[in-house]
């Protein structure tokens, strides 16, 4: 596939991804998300506690952008307008002009890190909603565009009033941040005492010129059948649960996917890009985690070999065959002729019917005796009904065998992904392929016990040829099941 980005970008996207993220214990996630949000045009929101290095984060960000504006600010509730936008000029208001000094503040920055972004008051924050997602600033009777290109926020909560909502809507990639693990605590102490961190090649920094190839080669990335299926999905799995995501986060969203996919030098999206969803349309740790759970289980397998269905679709036939090994038949003389018998209830003796037919019919009447069919041989059944079955079950077969082959496609597709993705988890991407290895081995059980149910057809118990010639047999109606399509 050809890429629409230089190799040499991709190459430098690689690399400064590397370099951003050295030095950092545990965060290798956290970082990657933070640069390819921005790459989007997008803001990150970081939820944790203090001490977790998400100042550190923006910092580095702020490395990625060749001749970035830095701004950095703590909010607090006293926190006044002029700490974020600048002063007022004391020229214009001489001139009955309200107009601030903007210069070295937030709307002339590049990038920003404003920690305890909810603590402001409400007349900061709906400040701030313009200036995030129209990247403009009321200064004083007109609007000043700003060249902000992502911020970066910080909170240890989120609020639930409607401001506060709207704002935390502004931030596409929601990232909660622990502390590091106890595996990794003694990398962190090893790591305390190193130098003050640096880019180390100042040829990978990105210019203007390289956001804007990005973006142009981001805008021809083309979605491959089903992806919108997939969205749609979960877009209705999250409405279940109670969950919200807006229109304009949807859209966002397979934005921020289109980047990620030509930063990689892909023309095309994956389907193993969803597995960045979760930070971008759920708000907090717990239903992040349901909504990759749900991505791990449905990614890379069709509805119609999911195993519970074909699982289901396996036993009507192993029913069918059940009752057909148990079913007793009408039995039949050598002539193919039916035969009849009459038993002596009060005797327990049988006589040939042919012989005394009217006198058992007699005593019947009479109460003596009852005239009965012999049902006690096993049914027996002819090649139209056998093979009928057989048949029903090649074609279960044969479309086992081509999701077998999906799925060794989407598995190898899931290898590559993990050797080359610039932006994916790698333990998520374990995670889903162990659900895949389990899923091709249930397959593969569903389809050995196909395999002998289409034996337990062809093992039933046969009509005679003879006999299968002389009655008419019709095809039987084929075992129902569960549509596969």
């Amino acid at each position: 596939m050809n890429s629409l980005i230089s190799p040499l970008l991709s190459d430098r996207l690689r690399a400064l991804a590397g370099q951003l993220e050295c030095g950092l214990v545990e965060r290798r996630v956290v970082v990657r998300r933070c640069l390819l949000t921005a790459l989007a045009g997008e803001h990150t929101l970081l939820i944790g506690p203090p001490g977790t290095a998400k100042s550190e984060l923006a910092r580095r960000l702020r490395a990625a952008f060749r001749d970035a504006r830095y701004f950095e600010r703590l909010l607090t509730r006293f926190t006044v307008p002029e700490e974020l936008f600048g002063p007022l000029s004391i020229r214009a208001l001489e001139e009955d002009r309200y107009e601030r000094h903007t210069a070295g503040f937030l709307p002339d920055a590049s990038i920003a890190f404003i920690d305890e972004v909810f603590k402001a008051n409400s007349a900061i924050l709906n400040a701030l909603l313009t200036l995030l997602n129209e990247r403009e600033f009321d200064n004083g009777a007109g609007r000043q565009h700003c060249p902000l290109v992502s911020v970066i926020g910080a909170t240890n909560d989120v609020p639930e009033d409607e401001v506060g909502e709207a704002f935390f809507d502004r931030f596409l990639t929601r990232l909660p941040i622990a502390p590091v693990s106890a595996d990794g605590f003694a990398a962190l102490l090893d790591t305390g005492c190193a130098d003050a961190w640096s880019l180390k090649d100042d040829s990978l920094p990105l210019t203007d010129a390289d956001l804007a190839a990005l973006a142009a080669a981001a805008r021809e990335v083309a979605l491959p059948g089903g992806f919108v299926a997939v969205l749609s999905a979960l877009r209705t799995h999250i409405a279940a649960e109670g969950g919200y995501v807006s229109d304009r986060r949807w859209v966002k969203t397979l934005w921020l996917l289109r980047v990620a996919a030509a930063s990689e030098g892909r023309t095309r999206l994956s389907v193993w890009d969803l597995l960045l969803l979760p930070a971008c349309v759920a708000p907090d740790a717990t239903r992040q985690s349901a909504v990759a759970e749900w991505l791990t289980t449905h990614l890379g397998v069709r509805e119609a070999c999911a195993p519970a269905r074909l699982a289901r679709v396996v036993q009507a036939f192993e029913a069918q065959l059940e009752a057909e090994r148990k079913a007793n038949d009408l039995d039949y003389d050598e002539a193919g002729r039916l035969r009849f018998s009459a038993s002596d209830m009060s005797a327990g003796t049988t006589t040939d019917l042919a012989t005394d037919l009217a006198e058992k019919i007699g005593d019947a009447k009479g109460g003596a005796g009852a005239l009965r069919m012999s049902y006690s041989r096993q049914r027996r059944y002819g090649p139209a009904h056998i093979g009928a079955r057989t048949a029903q079950i090649d074609d279960l077969l044969d479309r086992i065998a081509g999701y077998q082959a999906e799925l060794d496609a989407e598995r190898a597709s899931l290898a590559d992904c993990r050797r080359n993705t610039l932006w994916l988890d790698d333990a998520q991407l374990a995670q889903v392929e162990r659900h895949l290895a389990t899923t091709a081995s249930s397959i593969a059980d569903l389809a050995t016990r196909a395999r002998d149910a289409r034996r337990g057809f062809e093992n039933l118990p046969r009509l005679p040829a003879d006999v299968a010639l002389s009655v008419a047999e019709a095809a039987p109606e084929p075992v129902l099941h569960e549509p596969l399509t």
